[in-house]
C-alpha cells in the first residue's frame, strides 16, 4: 500500500522527502552531548560514565520524570492493541498516524468546541482507575486521550516542542506499548546537550514539573525501531480547573471525559 503525508510547515518524513521536501535537522550547530536519565537517581549521566550505582562525575539534575515498569501486562497491551487497531487511525505529521479522544480545539484562538466530544474510549477506565493508585498521578483527572502510532517504515518521530499550558495541565502521561523507545529532552539553559530518557515496552511515563516547563521533549527517527503505539493522556490547566477563569467550562469538559464512552474524533 502507497503511504501518502500529512507534514505541514518544517516537518517532513520520509514521503515528502522523497518528492523533494527539504529535512529540517533539530541538531546544535555545536556537537551534542548525550545524557542518560536514571530514574534510580533521578540525573542524567554522560552516556559512558557507566552504570547505576557507580555513575561517575557530577550528572545533571533532572527532576520531573515518572517511570513506571511494567505498568500494563502483556495481554492488556494485546487487548489494548487489538481495540485501537479497531479504530481508523488519521494521518498525522513526521510520519506519525493519530487517534484523538478529546475536544476540538483552536489553540491560536484560544477556542474549545465540546459538541463532537464523546469521552474518553472505554478500554482506558482501568487505566485511569490504576494510575489514581500512584501517588505521583492520585489526582490526576484526563481530559483528553490521544493514540500515536510510530513505525520505521514512515520515518515517524516528533520534532522538540513544548505540549501547550493554556489548556493543558502540568502531568503529561503517556503508556508505550509494542515496542521501547528514547524521549529525549534538550533546553535552552544547556545547549548542546540531550538527555535521553528510557520508555520500556508497557511502562508508564509521567512528564511534569521543570521537565514539563523547561525543557522540550521529542522522538528521533532513528530511536524507532519497530511499531509503536503510545497512550498520552492529558489533564486541564488551572485555568480550566476549581477557581479558574474558565472553571464550568472544564467541568463540562471532564464530565464528558469520564463517561469512557467515547469515540475518535475525525
Amino acid at each position: 500500500m502507497e503511504m501518502s503525508c500529512a507534514c505541514k510547515g518544517i516537518r517532513t518524513c520520509p514521503v515528502c522527502e522523497a518528492a523533494g521536501k527539504q529535512p529540517k535537522l533539530f541538531v546544535k550547530d555545536t556537537e551534542v552531548r548525550t545524557f542518560d536519565y536514571c530514574d534510580r537517581c533521578m540525573k542524567a549521566w554522560e552516556r559512558g560514565s557507566s552504570v547505576h550505582p557507580n555513575h561517575m562525575g557530577p550528572g545533571l539534575a533532572f527532576p520531573g520524570i515518572f517511570i513506571q515498569p511494567n505498568f500494563v501486562s502483556k495481554a492488556e497491551e494485546a487487548a489494548f492493541v487489538d481495540k485501537i487497531d479497531k479504530t481508523a487511525f488519521v494521518e498525522s505529521q513526521s510520519g506519525r498516524r493519530k487517534q484523538d479522544f478529546g475536544p476540538k480545539v483552536n489553540f491560536k484562538k484560544r477556542k474549545v468546541r465540546s459538541a463532537c466530544f464523546s469521552g474518553l474510549p472505554d478500554f482506558s477506565k482501568p487505566i485511569y482507575e490504576r494510575m489514581k493508585k500512584l501517588e505521583v498521578l492520585s489526582d490526576f483527572i484526563p481530559v483528553e486521550q490521544c493514540h500515536l502510532e510510530y513505525t520505521p517504515e514512515r520515518g515517524s518521530s516528533i520534532d522538540p516542542h513544548f505540549d501547550d499550558f493554556w489548556l493543558w495541565g502540568e502531568r503529561l502521561v503517556t503508556v508505550n506499548l509494542l515496542s521501547d523507545t528514547i524521549l529525549y529532552f534538550i533546553c535552552d539553559e544547556h545547549p548542546g546537550i540531550e538527555v535521553h530518557v528510557p520508555m520500556a515496552r508497557r511502562s508508564l511515563i509521567v512528564v511534569y514539573g521543570e521537565a514539563r516547563t523547561k525543557w522540550k521533549h521529542a522522538i528521533h527517527r532513528s530511536d524507532i525501531s519497530d511499531r509503536r503505539l503510545a497512550i498520552t493522556l492529558r489533564e486541564l490547566s488551572s485555568e480550566f480547573s476549581d477557581g479558574g477563569a474558565r472553571s464550568e467550562e472544564g467541568q463540562a469538559l471532564l464530565d464528558i471525559a469520564l463517561t469512557f464512552r467515547g469515540y475518535a474524533v475525525q
